[in-house]
């Protein structure tokens, strides 16, 4: 029976498992390597190169009430979108409530985790850390690994002929990016339009001489301030949308985010994307439009070489006098403590059962947490892992045979990779992923049960923000405030914009709820009846 276990990080995830490891009658011990908690959103001037860390200007993409722990919102007065310190301060009271801190182990790096020689009857395992410099050994019955996907930055060099060979001015990852004000008066090309890319060009355009943005990839860009000037993920990770994308076919569903984003500004226009397009990301950018508009960052294609001083692009133009290159080309992920056995067993996180366990082994005493990447918030997605995972090793969720956990991995892989990029892989919808972990752990919320019991949280539900608090209504782990943190939760979001008040009684909710209900009817009926998430209405039964 799992009683100790041991969790490597004290980030989001790392935050997470302890507390959830407490609500189960566990017993964890968090390593944690740096002084202090938050992990990769704790912000450091420091350019310690085995820590990566945000840089000083950044704000969270997701909004606080789709982010947050699902028993503990935000405090009300937290603007939707957050800075890293806030973010870190969240944490921090997250950890005090709950009393988490007396778990953890700071400045204590894992050095190895192995199987211990009774591992195939006892599932234990021998953890190896250092503090100070004196090493010491541990023995735990489970290990919950939380060190995320950003690990090593990835800086792939041989792509770019030239770069380290005849370029003479700087180059460096993004990891080392902390302010801008290295870079004034720089002609500066910024390699890769992911979200770091975008900002960072954005950031530096306003000091820079010159940037320039190479694209590799067609890239749509979407604004965290949706229609009515709502929090963007509020508005459009519901499931009504869920519904409506699993009912629809997807060259349709497609066709409509493409018209909906076009609407914003034409991604033709501006040389990010076409509507043709089968192969593109999506990044979250309010001011790049305007500062390729404004000429003060200029797209280009991808880079074909380097020379002395200068960028040779892959349409034969080519930008002279480069001071910098900044590679925002992502992280890659490794797990250098776990004995060679184990990591063998997971070439990435598609090879476990749901992300997060590895199938061959045989006691499943070890779990990787928040190794995914979903459409929204990792940091609910990381919880509901834990959640289902200290469930498991308490004894109250179960998992399926060897078998069955690596024919449902085989199902879930791509026929055929197409050389995709590491984060590209991880990538997930938020709800399927959620629900489909809060199916396992018996916390997904009913929709067609809530509307006979519960009409009005039913509809905020099914039409409103799939928050975190869904997945505290019913099940193990129930929390009682639940109900009235969704019920509230556009209050909370209103909150810190009421600074200046301003008149305005209209308000059309009532009668969208009213009309609202036979649809949610429908919906929870077919979602009953149907639920394999292959099933299509006008394909026939599923076989």
């Amino acid at each position: 029976m799992v009683q100790r276990v041991a969790v490597i990080g004290a980030g989001v995830s790392g935050l997470a498992s302890v507390k959830c490891c407490l609500d189960e009658g566990l017993e964890p011990t968090c390593f944690e390597r740096s002084e202090d908690i938050g992990g990769v959103w704790r912000y450091t001037d420091s350019m310690d190169g085995s820590r990566v860390s945000v840089y000083r200007s950044v704000i969270t993409n997701t909004s606080k009430e789709m982010s947050c722990f699902s028993d503990f919102p935000c405090p009300e007065d937290f603007p939707s979108f957050l800075p890293h310190g806030l973010l870190l301060e969240y944490f921090r009271m997250y950890a005090q409530h709950f009393n988490l801190l007396r778990h953890i182990h700071f400045k204590t790096t894992a050095l190895s985790v192995r199987k211990r020689p009774d591992f195939t009857t006892s599932g234990q395992w021998e953890v190896v850390t250092e503090t100070n410099g004196i090493q010491e050994s541990h023995v735990f019955d489970a290990v919950m690994v939380c060190t995320g996907h950003y690990q090593e930055p990835y800086l792939p060099l041989a792509c770019f002929p030239g770069i380290d060979t005849r370029f003479k001015g700087q180059y460096l990852h993004s990891q080392e990016y902390k302010d801008m004000e290295a870079f004034r008066g720089k002609r500066v090309l910024v390699v890769g339009v992911g979200n770091t890319g975008g900002d960072l060009s954005v950031e530096l355009s306003r000091v820079a001489a010159k940037v320039f943005l190479s694209a590799k990839s067609s890239t749509w860009v979407f604004s965290r301030v949706s229609d009515h000037g709502f929090p963007f993920d509020m508005v459009n990770t519901t499931r009504l949308n869920h519904f409506l994308n699993w009912l629809l076919p997807s060259a349709l569903t497609k066709r409509i985010m493409f018209r909906k984003l076009n609407s914003w500004f034409n991604h033709a226009n501006y040389g990010l994307a076409s509507t043709k397009s089968s192969n593109f990301r999506v990044i979250i950018n309010e001011e790049l439009p305007f500062c390729l508009l404004s000429g003060t960052v200029v797209l280009k294609p991808n880079v074909k070489e380097f020379t002395e001083s200068s960028a040779v692009f892959e349409d034969g133009t080519t930008e002279e006098n480069i001071d910098v290159v900044l590679f925002a080309t992502g992280y890659s992920f490794s797990f250098p403590f776990l004995e060679e056995s184990v990591r063998s067993l997971f070439d990435d996180n598609r090879s476990l059962y749901k992300r997060i366990f590895p199938p061959q082994l045989e006691k499943q005493t070890l779990a990787i947490i928040g190794l995914v990447q979903l459409t929204g918030s990792v940091m609910v997605g990381a919880e509901m892992q834990a959640r289902w995972v200290t469930g498991i090793f308490a004894g109250w969720n179960k998992l399926p045979p060897a078998s069955r956990m690596m024919a449902d991995i085989l199902k879930k892989k791509p026929l055929a990779k197409r050389n995709p990029s590491e984060r590209e892989n991880l990538k997930i919808s938020f709800i399927s992923y959620t629900d489909e972990i809060a199916s396992c752990a018996g916390v997904k919320p009913n929709v067609l049960r809530l509307l006979l019991t519960d009409p009005r949280l039913a509809l905020a539900v099914f039409f409103g923000p799939c928050t975190p608090y869904q997945y505290r209504l019913v099940g193990r782990g129930k929390w009682s405030g639940a109900r009235d943190a969704i019920l509230t939760q556009w209050q909370r979001t209103l909150k810190p914009l009421r600074t200046r008040v301003v008149d305005d009684s209209s308000d059309g909710w009532p009668w969208m709820c009213l009309l609202a209900l036979p649809v949610a009817l429908m919906a929870g009926f077919l979602l009953s009846k149907y639920p394999h998430p292959g099933w299509r209405p006008w394909a026939g039964p599923h076989l």
